[in-house]
Order: structure tokens, then C-alpha cells, then sequence
């Protein structure tokens, strides 16, 4: 089989691997028919990861299932799902606590598309093994687009942990989301749906702006105007810069979520959070956790996540195509 391997920064080629095989009772193999690019892999193309190359990349994706060991019973040949980004086994307290990011069974960070918590793949591969296959994968509900969901794996899945359970507790907030890219899109689309009083959505580029606008959101090219008293902040920028300015834009005891990838150190005004009683959450996803839950609001019809996916390419075409700039692309396979 290929996995897409990467080499250099901006450089990604096709590598043989040997065909996965089941390693145990609870194993799956499963073929991706829709992936994309997350937040990671972005970063990692751009030069901004930590681990050496080469290695196997891809963090999201939506797969059919080719194989299944005796003991699973929650997936059969045939069925699409979604494959989280980390390694979870399900069943040690962590994740029985919804922590499936910090699965003790595993090591720490183990993970698809980054050799960090031992070797796992990347899910822009032909093939995949995954682990603890009842635990892992999650069944893609009927009448859901396999190319719309991609990136339920991640970032869809974040989006909604970012603002739903905040909604839920604060109907009719004021949300203000910072971002420069598909995260930030995803949020605006399930604030609106889940009935947030007003989003405000901040990004210079005007595509994503118009975007945004399409799904109800006020736009905004910076910060720099942007008044107190939201009520729930997202940053999705990567910026500490960013994010401080965030966290000054908040309302007394508001909440900010900062799903970036913070790979450069900074400063935050942590005098200025202390006098608005702020709340700050940078927090590694425990994607499996709400992976239902998000696919359920997906499957409700009230969201539309596949307005965010900005090209669909055919799966050959990832080492040419992939490392180009697009919002959010799918690669596709016609052959499982």
C-alpha cells in the first residue's frame, strides 16, 4: 500500500508500506474515502512541527471498514466511519472520564499523522490499522456526506466542543471567534444553529470572511475595534498576540476557548484576565468523547459543514495538491 510520507517542509511523496494486518482480536483495518487536512498537518507542512520527518501524515478522515478482528462487534466490512486523530482504548479511567486524548493504555500522545506516542500511520494512507477498533471508530450516520464530514475526526468534532456546551449553559451568548480558518468557520455555523444571541467572526482574509457571513456571522479584518462584553470567545489563530487580544474583548466571567496551535511563546495580559474573573481553556481535544454528539447535530440538518470544504481532489493527486494553501480540501477515493 501508500501512505503519503512527509519528507520537507512543503514536500510530501507517495511511500510504499507493507499492508496493515489485524495484530489482535480488537484490531480494524479500515480504507479512508474522504480525508483532510486539520490544523496540524497545516502546521507541520509549514515547517512549525516537532517531530523530524519522515513520517506517514494525515489526521482526519472519514474510512470504510475492510476488516474486522473476532472480538468487534460495533463495526462490520462495509460500514463508513469516523477515525478520531488520537489513540484511545475506551476502557481505562481516563477514558471512561471522556479523556480519550490522555488513554493510559497507550503511550502519551499516541496519535495518526505524528510519530510522537509511538508509530500508528497517517490516515492519508491506502490503509489503516486501528486499535481498540469498538472504542475507536464511530459509525458515520445515514444520509451524511462522507466528503462533508472529513474532518469529523478533529475539527468538526472540536468545533462543536468549543461552543455547544457552552451554549448549553449560557443560551443566547455573544460569541466572538478569532480564527484563520476552518475551526473558526465550523464554530460560526454551530453557534448560529445552537442559538447564539450574535457571532462576531475576525479574519483578514475575505474569503473566509464571506464564508462566515453565509452562516450568520458579523465580520471583522482585526481586533483592533472590537468592543468588550462577549460573552464565549473561540481563538483559533495560533497567535498568543492573537489570543490576548481575545481574552480583552470578553465580558465579566466570560470564557475563552484557544484551539490553536501555540508553537511560539508569548505573553498574555494576566492582570487584565484576573480583574474580568476570565476563564482560559487551552486544551489538547478528547475528540472521541463528543464525536457523537457532533454528528448527531450534523445529522439534525441544522448545520451545513460542507459549505467549509473549499476543494475536492482525487486521492493521487494528494502529494501535488496537499501542500498548496486551500482553506479546506477533501481527498477522495471512487475505488472502496
Amino acid at each position: 500500500m501508500r501512505e503519503l510520507t512527509y519528507v520537507a517542509r512543503r514536500t510530501v511523496e507517495w511511500r510504499e508500506a507493507p499492508d496493515p494486518t489485524i495484530r489482535s482480536s480488537d484490531d480494524a483495518i479500515v480504507a479512508p474515502v474522504a480525508a483532510t487536512p486539520c490544523d496540524v498537518d497545516s502546521s507541520i507542512l509549514a515547517g512549525h512541527g516537532f517531530v523530524a520527518p519522515p513520517f506517514a501524515l494525515g489526521h482526519e478522515c472519514v474510512a470504510r471498514v475492510v476488516e474486522t478482528g473476532d472480538a468487534v462487534t460495533a463495526v462490520a466490512p462495509g460500514d463508513l466511519v469516523v477515525v478520531p486523530w488520537s489513540i484511545n482504548c475506551g476502557d481505562c479511567d481516563r477514558c471512561r472520564a471522556g479523556l480519550t486524548a490522555h488513554c493510559t493504555a497507550v503511550p502519551y500522545m499516541a496519535m495518526y499523522g505524528a510519530p510522537v506516542g509511538g508509530n500508528w500511520g497517517g490516515l492519508f494512507s491506502d490503509l489503516v490499522r486501528v486499535p481498540y477498533a469498538d472504542a475507536m471508530l464511530v459509525p458515520l450516520p445515514a444520509g451524511l456526506d462522507p466528503v462533508a464530514m472529513a474532518s469529523a475526526s478533529d475539527n468538526w468534532s472540536l468545533a462543536w466542543r468549543l461552543i455547544a456546551p457552552h451554549l448549553k449553559d449560557r443560551p443566547g451568548a455573544r460569541v466572538l471567534v478569532v480564527a484563520r480558518g476552518s475551526i473558526g468557520l465550523y464554530v460560526c455555523d454551530i453557534a448560529r444553529a445552537l442559538g447564539a444571541c450574535d457571532v462576531l467572526y475576525v479574519d483578514p482574509d475575505p474569503e473566509h470572511r464571506a464564508l462566515a457571513r453565509g452562516f450568520g456571522a458579523v465580520t471583522a479584518e482585526s481586533l483592533e475595534s472590537v468592543p468588550r462584553g462577549y460573552d464565549l470567545a473561540v481563538e483559533a489563530t495560533g497567535r498568543v498576540d492573537q489570543l490576548a487580544a481575545t481574552v480583552k474583548c470578553l465580558a465579566p466571567e466570560g470564557i475563552c476557548e484557544s484551539a490553536g496551535n501555540h508553537f511560539r511563546p508569548g505573553e498574555l495580559p494576566l492582570l487584565d484576565m484576573y480583574l474580568t474573573g476570565v476563564t482560559l481553556r487551552i486544551a489538547r481535544d478528547n475528540v472521541r468523547a463528543h464525536i457523537p454528539e457532533a454528528l448527531a447535530l450534523a445529522a439534525a440538518g441544522e448545520v451545513d459543514p460542507g459549505k467549509v470544504v473549499s476543494h475536492v481532489i482525487d486521492w493521487d493527486d494528494l502529494p501535488n495538491a496537499l501542500p498548496e494553501k486551500h482553506l479546506k480540501p477533501v481527498f477522495v477515493r471512487a475505488d472502496v
